[in-house]
């Protein structure tokens, strides 16, 4: 068992941006980062994901598989078959802490949109941050931050290749 069980589970946020902050353009991810996508699987499969409805319209398929699924929304007649529906950001983490309880898991996961990215800033303890390295057009952008309340713990570069549009480098960030 993790020996952050004995604890609350860490709330987490994972995001990929470009170097001027675009994380979205049209309801969509501007970019194809096959890596990318292959450690956001990795690092949420079996762990609570809290998203955004918009974010939630986004999957081509849902809920995503083998992970709870919390939705945020505004809507109080909002329904979602196979996820919890919240309202309010607390209540949402709420549910993803207990399911992460239940379920000896250590993180729970924020994974946008950008409204919700914002809105959880200040209850985040880690940010698993892709930093695409290209100046992307988007019209959804990840909110600045203080870097300096982040210590970085690992990063790994990935190149442009033909499973990567871009050259990117993932991090690791716990808040300071």
């Amino acid at each position: 068992m993790p020996e952050s069980l004995n604890s609350e589970p860490l709330v987490c946020m994972i995001v990929a941006r470009a170097r001027n902050g675009v994380i979205g353009r049209d309801g969509d991810l501007p970019w194809r980062l096959r890596d990318d996508m292959a450690f956001f699987k990795k690092q949420t499969i079996g762990k609570p994901v809290i998203m955004g409805r918009k974010t939630w319209d986004s999957f081509p398929k849902r809920p995503l598989p083998k992970r709870p699924n919390i939705i945020l929304t505004r809507s109080i007649v909002f329904e979602a078959p196979e996820a919890w529906v919240h309202s309010n950001i607390h209540a949402a983490l709420e549910t993803a802490k207990a399911q992460a309880r239940i379920l000896g898991v250590d993180e729970v996961f924020i994974i946008g949109g950008a409204q919700l990215y914002r809105q959880a800033f200040t209850l985040t303890d880690r940010l698993y941050l892709t930093e695409i390295d290209a100046e992307i057009d988007g019209d959804t952008y990840f909110p600045d931050f203080p870097t300096e309340d982040w210590r970085e713990s690992w990063a790994e570069t990935y190149a442009a290749d033909d499973r990567n549009n871009y050259k990117f480098t993932i991090k690791c960030l716990n808040r300071a």
